[in-house]
């Protein structure tokens, strides 16, 4: 299953969120989304964890919580088809 993690703090690195939703259970990928151009963390990331009821739990326990400074925004990632589309302005 797939996670969005928001509100992330910029000084957090892949490996604090592995071993925060590590907790939890089996991590299969861990990322950060970074900005093309400065390389600098946009404050959000994505877990993909092996088990679905591990990740429940995760979101669960974590949306909320204080982590790096900053109250986490956990929840399940929706498909990227399912995103609204940025048009041509």
């Amino acid at each position: 299953m797939n996670i969005y993690v928001g509100n992330l703090s910029y000084d957090v690195a892949e490996d604090g969120l592995r071993e925060l939703f590590g907790e939890f259970g089996p991590i299969k990928s861990a990322s950060i989304i970074q900005d093309r151009d400065s390389g600098r963390s946009k404050g959000f990331g994505f877990i993909e964890m092996e088990q679905k009821e591990d990740a429940e739990k995760a979101i669960q326990d974590l949306d909320g919580t204080s982590f790096g400074g900053r109250n986490l925004k956990v929840n399940e990632a929706r498909p990227r088809n399912e995103r609204p589309q940025r048009g041509n302005y």
